[in-house]
């Protein structure tokens, strides 16, 4: 069975640290000969009186080591977006540096984000406490754009989608149970969150929806809900080891009885067997719930 762990970023931390500086990577740069990283600053100084890693000792180049070293974009934001606050943090110090620098000539040069001058909303990086609009509307697997009637279907959606404005550390299981309790569903049924098509784990925050699914912040994060029957676990009943004599003859009596043509009518003749299926309200069917709206509608 899948089991999902929870690790905590200080198990990360050997992968996510220069060894040079006992710091967080910072514009992190990778040795091509044996592929360990440091940081940019930290390994420069390192290589001007060495040309050997300082981790494994292999030779980075005969003459010139700085050859031999590539910018590592990839393992950088890795770093911004698994450390809290390290990208605003370092942000305004390369802001306050050229601030009391001006006259650095470097400072012309230099992109943006060396400047300090990239905000978080354009490095797509998400905070803890930042708060995240989204959308949330019901999905309704059968609902097709028929002939001319896509800018009908359009404003329909637009009139059934709800906005919220929840912290990135909120998770799915908090949104479900808030559209639970807002809509009264019955616990007989529940409640799926969606981004698409695509079912929501539980433990997924909403900082965790917008990196994997690429949120570039150009409207709401747009989710979507459905209702469904709740799977009921089957109990087996328990089968007694030795049973009596006098059990087994009537168990017997029973099967000759059942198998008289009088049993026969009999027993086409009882109501049929329950389904195991619930109940379901007006508006619902097996394979997809579908919202009633006077009900289950969240309200304006």
């Amino acid at each position: 069975m899948h089991r999902t762990t929870r690790i905590k970023l200080t198990e990360l931390n050997p992968h996510l640290m220069c060894v040079l500086c006992g710091g967080y990577f910072i514009d992190a740069t990778t040795i091509i000969e044996c592929l360990h990283s440091f940081c940019k600053m930290c390994i420069v100084r390192y290589l001007e009186t060495s040309k050997y890693c300082p981790i494994c000792d292999v030779q980075v180049h005969k003459t010139k080591p700085l050859l031999n070293i590539r910018s590592d974009k990839t393992l950088q934001d890795i770093v911004y977006k698994l450390v809290p606050g390290l990208f605003k943090n370092e942000m305004k110090r390369r802001r306050d540096f050229y601030a009391e620098h001006p006259s650095v000539e470097d400072a012309a040069n230099a992109s943006n984000e060396d400047r300090g001058e990239v905000a978080d909303e354009d490095k797509r990086i998400i905070t803890d406490d930042e708060i995240i609009s989204l959308s949330i509307e019901f999905f309704d697997q059968r609902s097709k754009p028929q002939d001319g009637g896509e800018e009908k279907q359009a404003n329909e959606e637009a009139n059934n989608k709800r906005y919220l404005q929840c912290p990135a550390a909120m998770t799915v299981m908090h949104l479900r149970k808030f559209l639970r309790s807002k809509m009264d569903i019955p616990c007989t049924f529940q409640v799926e969150v969606m981004y698409e098509d695509e079912p929501l784990k539980d433990y997924y925050t909403l900082m965790d929806i917008a990196y994997i699914y690429t949120w570039r912040r150009n409207g709401p994060l747009p989710l979507k809900y459905r209702v469904r029957p709740a799977c009921k676990k089957l109990k087996l009943g328990h089968v007694p080891e030795e049973g009596n004599s006098s059990n087994r003859s009537e168990s017997d009596s029973a099967s000759d009885k059942a198998s008289s043509p009088a049993a026969a009518a009999t027993t086409s003749s009882s109501p049929p067997p329950c389904s195991t299926s619930p109940l379901l309200p007006v508006g619902f069917t097996n394979d997809c719930c579908i919202v009633s709206v006077t009900r289950y509608k969240i309200s304006n």
